[in-house]
């Protein structure tokens, strides 16, 4: 029961936050997800309805350097860094950073720091 209450708080957090947060082509809106496990990340642009691109620390490109650390933060740091450089190949600068009601703590902490070190503006 502890658990539905923490998912339904999390969920009226991310409506909120989504009232206030829009990404456009130039400025995209970088959504994560957080599981036990991985950590998911998707690019979209809300004005065209699309996601632009989108990487997990389970995607074959990351899963070879990751191996037992996708849940942790060294696996979130890692993910960070190739968002980072995958924005750098498409011509993003710029995001929005959208936590999804996550507390801005621990892996998506971690991960927006190493977005930062990659280069990325938001």
């Amino acid at each position: 029961m502890k658990k539905w209450i923490k998912l339904e708080g999390r969920n009226k957090r991310h409506k909120i936050i989504r009232k206030k947060i829009v990404g456009t082509s130039d400025k995209p809106r970088l959504s994560v997800y957080r599981s036990l496990s991985n950590t998911y990340v998707q690019l979209v642009d809300d004005m065209a309805g699309n996601t632009l691109a989108a990487l997990s620390t389970n995607s074959p490109q990351l899963k070879d350097k990751i191996k037992k650390d996708a849940g942790n933060l060294k696996g979130a740091a890692l993910l960070g860094i190739a968002v980072a450089e995958l924005c750098k190949e498409k011509g993003i600068t710029k995001i929005v950073f959208d936590r999804s009601g996550y507390t801005y703590h621990g892996k998506v902490k971690t991960l927006a720091d190493a977005l930062r070190k990659g280069g990325l503006k938001f």
